[in-house]
């Protein structure tokens, strides 16, 4: 099980890194950091709606990175709730010795 939580931690840190380059080479109003990776509006990979497909693929990663961050706090959370040992033992009933 611990297995799975850092295999998916591993992939939220690749996916954050990911969202974090495609921002930004998106390109702003004064063409910001997409204009360092050389081309310009006709040199483009997806042909001429390349600003709409880098925006459409941050949307769609930005809701996967929101919902995986969801998804590692509950999970973590729950791992240091198993973790955890008591403070105190707990109550055993005592033999009635007592007689009346």
């Amino acid at each position: 099980m611990t297995f799975l939580f850092y295999l998916f931690l591993f992939l939220f840190l690749m996916a954050s890194l990911l969202l974090c380059f495609v921002i930004l080479i998106q390109e702003a109003k004064s063409l910001g950091l997409g204009a360092s990776f050389g081309g310009d509006n006709s040199d483009s990979l997806f042909g001429t709606s390349t600003a709409e497909v880098l925006k459409r693929f941050t949307g769609y990663l930005a809701g996967a990175f929101l919902l995986s961050c969801l998804i590692l706090s509950l999970w973590s959370g729950s791992l240091g709730r198993s973790h955890m040992a008591p403070m105190m033992p707990t109550e055993t009933e005592a033999p009635a010795d007592e007689g009346i």
